[in-house]
C-alpha cells in the first residue's frame, strides 16, 4: 500500500474547515521567519495557503537576515500578548546569530502549535500531550487513517531530532509500541531497522534506507526531504523498498502534507483552549 498523504491531508483539512465554520471561532496563526532561506519562505507560504483553505486567519512576521535574538523575542512577546492570535509558529532554522532555544522557550506554551516548547515536550514525554510536534503527530494520523495497528509492534525511529525523532518515539511509545531510537552512533544499524514492524526514517540522507535494511511486510514511513540532481527524494530507496513493505509513504506526497494539516488542527485546538480559558 502506498500511503497517500496528500489525499488524507485534504480529507482532514476539509473536515477541519467544516468544524471551524460551525464552531463560530476565528482561529489565527502567526508565523515568524528570519532571513532569506528560500525553502523556509516556501514552507511559510504553504502554511498560509493552508490557513486560507480551512478559514484560519494568518499573519506573517518577516525579519531580516541580520536579526538578533532580541529582535525575534520582541516579536514573540507581542504575539504572546495578542488575544487575537491563537497559535505561533517560528520557522526553523533561524539565522546563526539567533539563540533558537531562547526563542522556542519564549513562545507561550498555550500558543505553541509547533509543540517544541519544553513544557509541551515534557507533557508528550509524560504520556499526556497537549500539542505534539506536527510531523510526528501527522505520522500517527496517517497510521490511524490507514488502520495500521501500533500496539505491541516493534517500532524503530532513525533520527533523534527534537522536531521528529524524539517526539516520534514518544508518540509510538504512548501508543504501546516497543520503541528503539537509532542515530549516527548506532552500531549495526541494519540489524535494528530490519527488525522493525514500523520503521520511521528521519535521518536526512538520500535513499539511505535500502531494501536489505527493511523487514518483509514492514510499514515504512519516510520523513526525509533530500535532493539528488535537483529532484526531491526521501531517506528511503523507494523503488526497491516498496515491493517489500506492507505500506510505505512516498516523497513527495507522503508525510509532508500531513505536517501542514496537523499544524492547522493544532491551531484550531489552541483557539478552543483559549475560548475555554484553559491554562497550560
Amino acid at each position: 500500500m502506498i500511503i497517500d498523504g496528500k489525499k488524507i491531508s485534504e480529507k482532514r483539512l476539509e473536515l477541519l474547515r467544516e468544524e471551524i465554520d460551525e464552531s463560530g471561532l476565528y482561529p489565527r496563526l502567526a508565523t515568524v521567519i528570519a532571513g532569506d532561506d528560500p525553502a523556509s519562505k516556501m514552507y511559510v507560504r504553504m502554511k498560509h495557503q493552508a490557513c486560507e483553505k480551512v478559514h484560519i486567519g494568518s499573519i506573517g512576521i518577516s525579519l531580516p537576515p541580520d536579526a538578533g535574538t532580541s529582535d525575534v523575542l520582541e516579536e514573540i512577546k507581542k504575539l504572546n500578548n495578542d488575544p487575537d492570535i491563537s497559535g505561533i509558529l517560528v520557522q526553523l532554522p533561524l539565522p546563526a546569530g539567533v539563540d533558537t532555544m531562547k526563542v522556542i522557550e519564549a513562545v507561550s506554551p498555550a500558543k505553541d502549535v509547533d509543540g517544541f516548547h519544553p513544557y509541551n515536550i515534557g507533557r508528550l514525554m509524560s504520556g499526556h500531550p497537549v500539542y505534539a510536534p506536527c510531523t510526528p503527530k501527522g505520522i500517527m494520523t496517517l497510521l490511524e487513517e490507514c488502520n495500521i495497528s501500533i500496539e505491541g509492534k516493534k517500532a524503530v525511529v532513525v533520527g533523534r531530532s527534537i522536531e521528529v525523532g524524539r517526539p516520534m518515539a514518544a508518540l509510538l511509545l504512548n501508543a504501546d509500541a516497543t520503541v528503539t531510537i537509532c542515530h549516527s552512533r548506532t552500531k549495526n544499524l541494519a540489524a535494528e531497522t530490519s527488525s522493525a514492524d514500523i520503521l520511521v526514517s528521519a535521518a536526512g540522507k538520500a535513499r539511505f534506507i535500502t531494501a536489505d535494511m527493511v523487514k518483509d511486510n514492514a510499514v515504512v514511513i519516510d520523513v526525509g526531504t533530500n535532493y539528488i540532481d535537483g529532484k526531491l527524494c526521501g531517506d528511503v530507496d523507494f523503488e526497491n523498498v516498496r515491493d517489500k513493505a506492507a505500506a510505505i509513504t512516498p516523497v513527495p506526497g507522503g508525510v509532508g502534507p500531513m505536517t501542514i494539516a496537523t499544524l492547522m488542527e493544532n491551531t484550531y485546538l489552541a483557539a478552543k483552549f483559549s475560548l475555554c480559558s484553559i491554562v497550560l
